[in-house]
């Protein structure tokens, strides 16, 4: 089984995809792989995020159980 990559690696994937096919300069197969390539790893990217996202807006109370933290209404006294 395959090891999986961390956010970083599937980052500096993704930008090296964008590089290639901002070169302009390989085949058009080549190019259609690169960017379904990049579009998956854009998508794993978005995944990540929002999970850790959902993760970090979770807060613990004193008893123990979690809740939501409410970043909204903090933005909103800032």
């Amino acid at each position: 089984m395959a090891e999986e990559k961390t956010f970083e690696e599937n980052l500096q994937e993704l930008q090296n995809v964008v590089s290639n096919l901002e070169q302009g300069d390989i085949p058009l197969e080549k190019a259609l792989t690169e960017f379904q390539k990049g579009i998956k790893l854009s998508s794993e990217l978005q995944e990540t995020l929002k999970n850790a996202e959902k993760t970090l807006t979770k807060v613990m109370q004193d008893n123990g159980q979690e809740t939501n933290l409410d970043l909204e209404s903090n933005d909103k006294n800032e």
